[in-house]
């Protein structure tokens, strides 16, 4: 079910994920750091794909969403040109405990159906069908313990699975990024279309200023990054920040817009998804 239009002073609803670079880019505007012209929010905190699922069924005003899963839901949701999660060198990694060949029939842990990663592995690998939906955090330890053959790993877990003894098949970031010479799309964030123009600009404006003052003052968000890191070591989590978190993340630009152009294109062309029509990005206010 569709959640009411919100009212001019009525919180809007935003989600995104507890990992570190989220947290880092929506500390300031949530925690009331820098000036949200008169915006206030309410918060709804999930793993990017039960966000995904959220946006399926119109529950959130404003939410972190895969590209994959926008790809769908471009009718419902309009994209913002600041908070993407772009960048080269970023992408999800396919592994395993030894290097081996993927088949038909092998069994690959998958962070979820609508993830980025789901669909570049789709690209990579488009026989590959036995894919069972796991929980990111839990990938590594289905293939250290054998349930799986092989597991898509997002986040922070590029940066522990070599630790744990596993190997990496391939880096579907590399993979994309010379398919297409442009950076990955991993994650936009999306706000409802029927909004009026003027709420869009403002929510993307205030998003935006989010992001300059995180990299401004990088400490400020270390307290809310730290609730939500699950025991991830301070390192780790500004590995994560640095890794997902730069200039696409305060304005998408030419550059983000045509990598997501892009993405989109390449689903068109391999019949994942019917042709987009909408204009995709939110005008900008500047």
């Amino acid at each position: 079910m569709n959640s009411p239009t919100p009212t001019t002073n009525a919180p809007l609803t935003i989600g995104f994920s507890p990992c570190p670079n989220d947290c880092f880019i929506f500390d300031a505007m949530i925690h009331g750091k820098v000036d949200t012209e008169g915006l206030s929010f309410e918060v709804v905190m999930e793993d990017v794909e039960a966000l995904n699922q959220k946006a399926f069924k119109g529950e959130l005003s404003i939410t972190k969403l895969s590209y994959h899963a926008y790809a769908y839901l471009t009718k419902k949701y309009q994209l913002l040109n600041a908070g993407s999660a772009l960048g080269n060198n970023c992408g999800p990694l396919l592994i395993a405990n030894s290097i081996f060949q993927i088949q038909s029939d092998t069994k690959i842990a998958i962070p979820g159906k609508y993830t980025t990663a789901n669909f570049l592995l789709s690209l990579a690998f488009p026989t590959a069908k036995n894919k069972p939906e796991t929980l990111f955090s839990e990938i590594e330890d289905a293939v250290l313990q054998g349930k799986v053959d092989a597991g898509l790993i997002i986040h922070e877990n590029r940066f522990t699975y070599e630790r744990k003894g596993l190997k990496k098949i391939i880096d579907l970031g590399e993979y994309w990024e010379s398919l297409a010479n442009a950076p990955i799309p991993l994650g936009g964030i999306v706000v409802r279309r029927e909004l009026p123009l003027e709420l869009k600009q403002k929510v993307d404006r205030v998003i935006r200023r989010s992001v300059e003052y995180a990299f401004a003052n990088p400490k400020s968000s270390l307290e809310f990054v730290k609730q939500n890191a699950q025991e991830m070591s301070e390192e780790v989590m500004y590995k994560h920040i640095d890794l997902y978190v730069n200039k696409y993340s305060v304005d998408l630009g030419e550059e983000g817009k045509r990598a997501v152009k892009l993405l989109f294109d390449k689903a068109m062309e391999l019949g994942v998804i019917g042709k987009v029509e909408e204009e995709l990005f939110v005008k900008s206010s500047s």
